[in-house]
């Protein structure tokens, strides 16, 4: 029994950590066909844009991208990893 004197296997999950994704409420396996396909899981949601890292880099190894009035910086290191700074 917990606090509530509700047996373990009884008490409620906690709302702030109750799945908001629509795969959780779809078909059994619509979920993984979406994510096969590439295509967005949600309803009426459309589907994220995809770049490549080369189409983003080209020749360089680092870029920026201006978000708003900041400006990040998006460098690829030597083995291949992402790294975004401010």
């Amino acid at each position: 029994m917990d606090s509530s004197g509700a047996p373990p296997s009884h008490r409620a999950y906690p709302a702030h950590k109750a799945s908001k994704h629509a795969a959780d409420k779809a078909a059994p396996g619509a979920a993984a066909d979406a994510a096969d396909a590439g295509a967005a899981v949600a309803i009426g949601a459309k589907p994220t844009r995809r770049l490549g890292s080369v189409e983003l880099f080209g020749p360089h190894q680092e870029i920026e991208i201006e978000h708003g009035s900041a400006i990040y910086r998006l460098r690829q290191t030597a083995l291949g990893k992402l790294i975004l700074t401010k």
